[in-house]
């Protein structure tokens, strides 16, 4: 098992190792998301990814990409921290990190087998075209009942907020 640390790469690393483990024959599987402040939810989806094929590899978006999408007050963790601790997890093979709105360029550079988001962004899935015009699939995760960051933050607020 590798060091948390030796699963964070750069972008370029990490395509030139999709492509080594595509020529060994394994089937690679892509997620992205903010994960800020780390919750039950967040571990059974990576679970449920990671168990699309044999290598899961995670992008996360930069503290600036997460701002522009959740406000200024996110994220609560930093980037180099919530790559650590999602890098922690035995599920969870490759860490890496886009700054862009959506990881639709970075799809395109590591040509995953298969793309998992929540059900919850049905709607819209970056990168499915690329994903599927390669033969590959989009797979929907379950969404675990209600645990959300967003409802962690509002219980820490309901419990310390007052407090000076």
């Amino acid at each position: 098992m590798r060091d948390a640390e030796q699963k964070i790469r750069k972008r370029d690393e990490l395509a030139g190792e999709c492509a080594r483990l595509r020529a060994a024959g394994k089937k690679i599987v892509f997620t992205n998301g903010a994960f800020d402040l780390m919750h039950a939810g967040h571990a059974t989806y990576l679970e449920f990814a990671r168990k699309q094929g044999d290598v899961l590899i995670v992008a996360l978006n930069t503290d600036a990409s997460v701002r522009r999408y959740k406000g200024e007050k996110r994220p609560i963790v930093d980037e180099q921290n919530r790559a650590r601790l999602v890098a922690a997890l035995e599920c969870v093979d490759y860490v890496t990190f886009f700054g862009e709105d959506e990881p639709k360029a970075l799809i395109a550079e590591l040509q995953p087998d298969v793309l998992v988001k929540a059900e919850d962004w049905a709607h819209y899935v970056s990168g499915r075209d690329i994903v599927e015009a390669r033969g590959g699939k989009v797979v929907l995760a379950p969404m675990a009942a209600g645990l959300s960051t967003t409802k962690l933050i509002e219980q820490i607020v309901k419990a310390y907020g007052a407090e000076k």
